[in-house]
């Protein structure tokens, strides 16, 4: 391994910010949509692909790769969320070893209720701090950051 090829200034201003962003907005939204909607933001995470989902039923080791999350992460949360009435666990007819997630009538009510002021918040908060230009250079380069990172096998 060759000597460390350190951040210029600009590079480190870039890498900090997004540091920030990563550490602070996630904390913002969630305490939003806790007290204007009683959802944590993994169950958000997790109704958000549900809501789309045709049926609103997802296969769960999917709705785990949707979001990037860790088997066990995805069964605890699940567990919680069937706990709370949001979802129910049914069997996968296609293989007895899987489940599948199905949103339930007070999930879709959750997120119904919950979605306009998250967006209200993403925008306030991350949207409207951008210019048109920044958007269209954030949106990109975030894609292919993401498009050359491992996945989550290695």
């Amino acid at each position: 391994m060759g000597e460390a090829q350190w951040l210029d200034e600009r590079q480190a201003r870039a890498w900090r910010g997004l540091i920030g962003v990563l550490q602070r907005l996630p904390a913002v939204l969630e305490r939003q949509l806790v007290e204007d909607a009683g959802l944590s933001a993994a169950e958000y995470t997790l109704l958000v692909p549900l809501s789309e989902a045709s049926g609103g039923v997802l296969r769960a080791r999917d709705l785990g790769r949707m979001v990037s999350w860790e088997r066990s992460r995805i069964s605890h949360q699940i567990t919680r969320m069937q706990k709370r009435g949001l979802v129910v666990r049914e069997e996968c007819s296609e293989d007895a070893r899987g489940s599948m997630v199905r949103l339930t009538d007070a999930g879709r009510t959750a997120i119904v209720a919950a979605a306009p002021a998250h967006v209200a918040a993403v925008r306030q908060h991350f949207i409207d701090a951008l210019t048109d230009a920044e958007l269209a250079v954030i949106g990109p380069a975030f894609e292919r950051v993401l498009h050359q990172l491992p996945d989550d096998e290695g």
